[in-house]
């Protein structure tokens, strides 16, 4: 119809960062919308699933090793949905504990398996350093 989930993407506040005690795991705040066939930020049901990936410079595939996957998300469920969204940036927060190093760039890779089986990915280069 138009009005489902056609794409999704990682907005640029999506950052890895080190909390306070520098003994601790970075953690990484990922912020996804979704946006339908015409452009509009939207609230989607789905399973998520992040996965950080090296990063290889000058290369055609940017995407390296992958370092970690983290458990999936299923946001499929309106409360476990209504979790997750932030409605003045319509768009999803999530915070997950990273076991990698602050000091590289990376590749952050989403996807979504939508109800009715489609696969929606996005990828993000993701700078540490913070």
């Amino acid at each position: 119809t138009g009005f489902g989930a056609a794409r999704i993407g990682i907005l640029p506040l999506t950052e890895l960062t080190r909390p306070g005690n520098s003994g601790q795991a970075a953690v990484l705040t990922v912020y996804l919308d979704f946006l339908d066939a015409f452009g509009s930020h939207i609230k989607a049901p789905g399973v998520l699933r992040f996965e950080l990936y090296e990063y290889v410079p000058r290369s055609a595939e940017p995407k390296g090793q992958r370092i970690t996957v983290w458990p999936d998300i299923d946001v499929t469920h309106p409360a476990e949905n209504n979790r997750y969204w932030q409605d003045f940036l319509r768009a999803y927060e999530f915070t997950l504990d990273a076991p990698a190093g602050l000091d590289k760039t990376y590749i952050l890779e989403a996807t979504c398996i939508c109800p009715d089986g489609r696969r929606l990915s996005t990828t993000l280069p993701l700078h540490g350093g913070k």
